[in-house]
């Protein structure tokens, strides 16, 4: 594997943590466990090493990753605007976590365009926006945690990775992986985890804290959805689950309710492509997971302004949720050789 973080920009980062005063870490809208461990697992390395560090999130986060540590220290921008503000224009370093473009900050986008400070991208997903001072962009890595591990190595400080670091780190992966099962899970990636687990990460806490955590409340949604909502269109080999804001309410919905839904149907033998449509605030988002060649980066690009990986991509519309549901049925025949050749 090429080296992802090579010695001339690393010597540079190096000098800039050095000089660098005010240091501040962000990642996208709507975090998930990859953004929040690859967040909180740099916070403490830098805490660690003395840093003024601060991180601020576009928005709230699932529940079931309060327990990261750090996760007090978190700024949300949504319910803290004024202070966040103060902190991005005092920033004169900038990590951007997670995400390859500033529009995915959503509310953040205009304050952190303005900011003058040093802005470096760790991110693993396609198409980085051409404004980041120092790139670091490799879509074959698992996660972004674990280029934090990697970025932490190369500069020469992998002693510094304690237990808190670990776990942070070790969740990321393993969300953004389905409990280790993509393709994007490599030998190296596993050795990354041994380590990680030497370090004091107790896998099996971590998945308990992330996947045993359901309220009541979640599950019935989840029922709901998969006897109610589920549609299989076995002509395309895919299917999807929509939720209106209405019935999300009914379920006494919290942001995370509804993480890893789409997953299920794309379990379903024979299906190749999945969606989960989800209506909030007069906008409906979009999650897609594919099998195999399927791109649906390709799909949620071109169709839902949207992005991501060629197996797992999200999308959005500002249409309502049933026009939503029909521009991707409309769209499907044009796809249909592709989902279904073997």
């Amino acid at each position: 594997m090429a080296k992802r973080f090579p010695e001339t920009e690393i010597k540079k980062l190096k000098g800039l943590l050095e000089t660098k005063k005010n240091i501040l870490i962000t990642t996208h809208h709507r975090p998930d466990g990859d953004a929040m461990g690859s967040s909180l697992a740099l916070y403490n390395y830098l805490k660690a090493k003395k840093k003024t560090v601060s991180v601020i999130t576009p928005s709230d986060y699932p529940d079931f990753l309060s327990w990261l540590p750090g996760n007090k220290s978190v700024i949300n921008y949504g319910t803290s605007e004024k202070i966040a503000d103060k902190l991005i224009l005092k920033a004169d370093m900038i990590f951007c976590l997670d995400y390859n473009s500033l529009d995915r900050v959503d509310k953040m986008e205009e304050p952190l365009r303005k900011s003058k400070a040093v802005k470096i991208l760790i991110d693993h997903h396609l198409f980085p926006e051409d404004v980041f001072k120092h790139s670091f962009s490799y879509t074959t890595a698992s996660s972004t945690s674990e280029l934090i591990f990697q970025f932490i190595q190369a500069l020469g400080d992998k002693k510094f990775i304690t237990k808190k670091i670990a776990e942070c780190i070790y969740c990321g992966i393993m969300t953004d992986t389905n409990s280790f099962r993509f393709e994007s899970m490599k030998a190296e990636t596993h050795r990354i985890i041994a380590e990680l687990i030497e370090a004091g990460a107790e896998n099996f806490k971590i998945h308990e804290r992330v996947y045993d955590s359901s309220t009541e409340s979640r599950l019935r949604l989840i029922g709901y959805a998969l006897k109610d909502k589920l549609s299989v269109l076995n002509e395309y080999n895919t299917a999807y689950i929509a939720l209106s804001e209405a019935e999300l309410k009914m379920f006494n919905f919290r942001t995370g309710d509804t993480e890893g839904l789409v997953n299920y149907a794309l379990s379903i033998e024979g299906i190749k492509m999945a969606a989960f449509f989800s209506e909030k605030d007069g906008m409906v988002k979009i999650s897609f997971r594919s099998k195999g060649n399927f791109s649906v980066q390709e799909l949620s690009s071109k169709h839902f302004s949207g992005g991501g990986h060629k197996n797992a991509s999200g999308g959005r519309s500002e249409t309502s949720l049933d026009e939503a549901i029909s521009k991707f049925l409309e769209i499907l025949p044009s796809y249909k050789n592709k989902l279904l050749k073997d």
